[in-house]
């Protein structure tokens, strides 16, 4: 599925996801597991940002500045109306590039959409984009391939490589493991936790 054509079914639920997560406890523990791992303030990266919500108001509360990015046109209109104070681009993080390098980087319950072939290329991009210290924490399928699934009365495409090259691309790129869970047991919901050690 290709980034425009998954923005666009995104933007038909746009509204609704706002409805239902922005003021949501979905994923939230979790994210504050990671954020507790992270420097306080500096700048974070929210890949798949939706609308915005739960975690940026948490990020706001850690003194990070956040750049929101998001395929679907709907959701950064409403992600730039909740949080006018931040950045939020309508990209695809496949083919976005930016000099900036960030604290704390999320992707929850996005990434898992990308062409599979894309999926190691962006976990890399992911770990490039992290400061010395910096946390990344995303969530992905525990198994290998893709396959697509009805969700609002539309087709969805997922694909993960799995749990163990997800392990090891992000131990290839300098990332120390610090936790990662299948959260929603027994449904095939992983998310990890990773940090760039700084110097020593």
């Amino acid at each position: 599925m290709n980034p425009t054509e998954l923005g666009t079914k995104y933007d038909k639920i746009a509204q609704w996801w706002h409805d239902r997560h922005h003021n949501s406890a979905y994923g939230v523990s979790q994210f504050k597991r990671a954020i507790a791992m992270a420097e306080k303030g500096g700048k974070a990266l929210d890949v798949g940002c939706g609308a915005g919500g739960r975690f940026v108001r948490i990020l706001q509360e850690h003194a990070f500045s956040v750049t929101g990015l998001d395929v679907s046109k709907e959701m950064v209109h409403l992600a730039r109306k909740n949080h006018s104070e931040h950045q939020f681009i309508h990209q695809d993080i496949c083919t976005w590039e930016t000099s900036e390098r960030f604290d704390f980087i999320v992707a929850w319950d996005s990434i898992f959409h990308l062409p599979l072939a894309m999926q190691k290329p962006v976990i890399s991009k992911l770990c490039s984009l992290l400061t010395s210290g910096g946390v990344l924490i995303y969530s992905f399928g525990d198994g290998e391939g893709d396959h697509t699934d009805t969700w609002h009365d539309d087709t969805f495409y997922y694909s993960s490589i799995g749990i163990e090259q997800n392990v090891q691309c992000l131990m290839e790129h300098g990332l120390a493991l610090r936790h990662l869970e299948l959260d929603q047991y027994p449904q095939n919901h992983v998310y990890v936790i990773a940090q760039r050690d700084p110097p020593k």
